[in-house]
């Protein structure tokens, strides 16, 4: 038995996948972009695959076979990087240094701290909190440890 019951994920092979044009998929992929990135969707926790579908006038299948064949991913993973990209940016950034790790979370979409921390380690193997510290600019070290 594998430690801590961790299994190698396997690659599932789902039909409807296939039954999505290769070109219809690139379109579809430029407008889940835009629809997530350009237009901050990923930012509202109550932004499901289900509203994206609606918004760009397809179904829940089309979005998660692209997702899953141009993303690698499925939706709520291609959600939280985007929402956890953000977040480093506001850790490391001074202007947000009076911010608590969950004021952070919140502001970048999480329903609540434990999504955001699990996603935050998931993708870059330490908490948020560990991140802030190490990325610190060390204008900023210095100064907290005069105060």
């Amino acid at each position: 038995m594998a430690k801590y019951n961790i299994t190698e994920k396997k690659e599932k092979e789902a039909a409807y996948r296939t039954l999505v044009s290769p070109a219809l998929m690139d379109t579809l992929k430029e407008r889940i972009l835009d629809v997530i990135v350009m237009q901050q969707k990923y930012k509202d926790k109550t932004y499901s695959a289900k509203r994206l579908a609606e918004d760009l006038g397809t179904n829940t299948r089309y979005i998660s076979a692209v997702v899953n064949v141009r993303f690698h991913m499925n939706y709520t993973s291609l959600v939280n990087k985007y929402r956890i990209e953000e977040a480093m940016s506001i850790l490391t950034d001074k202007r947000y240094q009076h911010l608590r790790v969950e004021e952070v979370s919140d502001m970048v979409g999480f329903a609540n701290r434990q999504s955001f921390y699990a996603s935050f380690y998931r993708i870059m193997g330490m908490t948020p909190k560990e991140y802030k510290t190490q990325h610190l600019p060390k204008q900023l070290k210095s100064t907290k440890k005069a105060k």
